[in-house]
């Protein structure tokens, strides 16, 4: 009798630690490289996120946390709205990408063998950019310029800004759409390719009371 009572005592402890695994994806093999490309600059031991990713340890009580925040894009933190400018950096992470992370928790989270995984990447330093005072909104350029970046000033969380230039010859060139701010976001997007704008282009900013300032190099 009392082995029957000791084992109905520890099912719980069994039923937890032995939860049933469904899928082929593992935190060694697949997992661990998607988080270390796109999430332990910050979730890392003195990053900016509360918590760290870097270990299976680490992750797997976060998984269905993980899982909502890649499915509703709101992790990694980007903010610039895809195909309305093309940035250098961008961590956002694929469609299969957000598939395999999903179907890892959903498969029970499991870790695989430790033979598998990969080093853990160094944090490459973020220097400062050297951007001019702000630049306030309908601003004519006066010479032609070669922007390289530009970054969003005084935002309020949650809302957003977007920038266009209109070149003299009317043709519309998109820069940034950045919503859902936050306070901590406080970067420059730095363009895939430099863009070229002409004297007399406008670069516009909508709503009309936003800031941002630009990095750039004399052009024609």
């Amino acid at each position: 009798m009392t082995r029957v009572v000791a084992a109905f005592l520890m099912l719980p402890l069994l039923c937890s630690a032995h939860e049933v695994i469904t899928t082929k994806l593992t935190w060694t093999q697949e997992i661990s490289r998607i988080v270390y490309k796109h999430c332990v600059a910050c979730h890392r031991d003195g990053g900016s996120a509360p918590m760290a990713l870097v270990t299976y340890d680490e992750a797997r009580p976060w998984a269905k946390a993980i899982r909502d925040e890649v499915a509703e894009r709101r992790m990694p933190p980007w903010g610039a709205v895809k195909g309305f400018g093309e940035f250098r950096d961008d961590p956002s992470l694929s469609d299969p990408e957000i598939e395999m992370l999903v179907l890892w928790v959903e498969g029970g989270a499991p870790k695989g063998d430790d033979v598998y995984m990969p080093p853990v990447p160094a944090v490459k330093r973020q220097l400062k950019a050297g951007l001019p005072d702000g630049i306030r909104p309908h601003v004519a350029l006066t010479r032609g310029v070669t922007l390289t970046g530009i970054a969003p000033r005084e935002m309020r969380p949650g809302s957003e800004i977007q920038i266009i230039a209109q070149l003299p010859d009317g043709s519309i060139q998109n820069l940034l759409w950045l919503r859902n701010s936050r306070t901590e976001w406080k970067r420059a997007f730095y363009f895939r390719d430099p863009i070229a704008l002409p004297k007399g282009t406008l670069i516009v900013a909508h709503p009309k009371d936003s800031a941002f300032t630009l990095t750039s190099k004399p052009g024609r």
